[in-house]
């Protein structure tokens, strides 16, 4: 299961994975050892998949993959055992995630399963029910594969001499296969009619990975995203993307970095868009995506309404820093925005936002389409992390929103990975990640810089996903697993009558 996810990608192998796990379910004699199963099913799959956390918080690393598979564990606990158990326990799994990408802290949606299909075939499925979806499929086919399915006999019959074919698994496996099929009709979304393709650049300054913003001089950061600016020529863009906050400053407005910006916007002839902190008062920060115009004005800003727990702002602070945790390390709290995930500009073209963290959630991109988004952008700063298992999660992440709703998404980050990802899934000019130092960044050596262009279009129109969104999915999971609960559960023989 692990190993289907994004750093390593070999997709194929959840189903694997999740037909072992119904192999290993159907031995479980007690409800104590289908719980214990469920649990390590989700710690082996989970544990590696969320091991960026551990440089976030270590404690909260632990804590959190335990309580992640213990929802699974107690998924497996209450499907039910018999024939029905390949509808109940896809629909249980995929409920438990459902709760997982929500709760708690907004929930934490990495390493799923989804984000694991986004490299194969079956990625067009999100355009009709999102992660929820394809998560469900993803279960689905591998507990129909394991049994009880005809589909594949040999497999049932290695169970044991009692295991035998039932239709439950046909009926689930062509279920599955009939929404994959249908999946190309969700794409309800068009180019603009006699729209230019916008010509869009992504500045990626470079820099060590594994650094925190508490350790980094900001000063750094700022100038290399500028000298890599440029570096592009006048005339050749009509958006500049810069990553998430690489410029800090107590107040933007007014300050000598706008000018610098304002000064490559009139050079290139085209407006940037560039992330930056604030302070706030009281030790608290805004984190905000602007655009800043050629003739120095800012002319529309969105600041990011998902934060990131313990990495924005620090819940439970005081009870945290009461048992001695490292609350120093988020000295100050974000403050969350309200407003729609979108930014206009000039031209009148308005873009869906959603800031680093909030591409992880399906619902910021929608909210930016609903609101006229004709592409989305995602500015990230993914450099606290040391290895790739956060960024390129982000990456298939920006596969499933661009393909959920029907447009182009552009990734920037710092020191990787950048990229296009077109409607349909496909990455394009992926830049490397950094692999330097913090000595070879203060050699002044430009380590991970790149420069990356891309026309893409401008697009409009919904998906089934964008309009029908993430509710109707589970309350269908939720009926699903009360109808095979209830088709299930263990029937009581009424005693035969004496005979006189």
């Amino acid at each position: 299961m692990a190993m289907s996810l994004p750093p390593w990608g070999w997709w194929p192998l959840a189903f694997v994975g999740i037909a072992l796990f119904e192999t290993s379910l159907q031995q479980a004699e007690t409800g104590r050892q289908r719980l214990t199963l469920g649990m390590v099913f989700g710690f082996g799959w989970l544990g590696p998949g969320m091991a960026w956390m551990w440089f976030l918080t270590a404690p909260g690393y632990v804590l959190a993959t335990l309580l992640f598979a213990l929802f699974h564990g107690l998924a497996a606990l209450s499907a039910p055992r018999g024939p029905w158990r390949v509808i109940g326990r896809p629909a249980a799994h995929t409920l438990a995630e459902a709760l997982r990408l929500c709760f708690p802290f907004g929930g934490v949606p990495l390493a799923t399963l989804a984000i694991g299909q986004a490299g194969g075939p079956f990625l067009g499925m999100a355009r009709v029910g999102g992660v929820l979806l394809l998560t469900w499929f993803t279960f689905q086919i591998g507990f129909a594969l394991a049994g009880p399915s005809p589909v594949v006999p040999a497999l049932a019959r290695q169970r044991g001499v009692t295991a035998k074919g039932e239709w439950h698994g046909v009926v689930a496996f062509v279920a599955a296969l009939a929404v994959w099929a249908v999946s190309p009709l969700a794409d309800g979304t068009h180019a603009i009619a006699d729209a230019a393709p916008l010509r869009v650049t992504v500045v990626q300054g470079g820099g060590p990975q594994g650094t925190h913003a508490v350790n980094t001089g900001h000063e750094a950061v700022f100038q290399r995203h500028l000298d890599a600016t440029s570096t592009i020529a006048s005339g050749s863009a009509d958006l500049v993307l810069w990553p998430e906050n690489v410029i800090d400053v107590p107040t933007f407005e007014g300050s000598t970095e706008l000018a610098a910006i304002a000064e490559q916007a009139a050079r290139i002839g085209a407006p940037l868009a560039v992330g930056i902190t604030e302070d706030a008062g009281d030790d608290r920060f805004i984190n905000a995506q602007v655009v800043v115009t050629p003739e120095g004005d800012v002319y529309d800003r969105y600041e990011k309404v998902r934060r990131v727990p313990f990495g924005e702002y620090m819940p439970m602070r005081g009870l945290l820093h009461a048992v001695g945790a490292p609350t120093d390390l988020v000295p100050h709290d974000a403050i969350a925005g309200t407003g729609p995930a979108v930014l206009t500009l000039p031209s009148g073209t308005t873009m869906g936002v959603v800031i680093s963290w909030e591409v992880f959630f399906g619902g910021r991109a929608n909210d930016g389409v609903v609101h006229g988004g004709e592409f989305i952008i995602n500015p990230t700063n993914g450099s606290s992390y040391t290895w790739t298992v956060l960024q390129t999660q982000q990456v298939a992440s920006s596969q499933l929103r661009a393909v959920e709703q029907g447009r182009w998404v552009v990734q920037a980050a710092p020191t990787g990975f950048s990229a296009f990802v077109s409607p349909d899934g496909d990455v394009l000019q992926r830049t490397s990640v950094s692999q330097c130092s913090v000595s070879d960044a203060e050699t002044g050596q430009p380590c991970a810089r790149a420069v990356v262009s891309q026309p893409i279009e401008r697009r409009s129109g919904r998906t089934w996903y964008s309009l029908i969104g993430n509710l109707p999915w589970v309350l269908m999971m939720a009926a699903v697993f009360a109808v095979a609960w209830w088709r299930g559960r263990p029937r009581i023989s009424s005693p035969a009558p004496e005979s006189a």
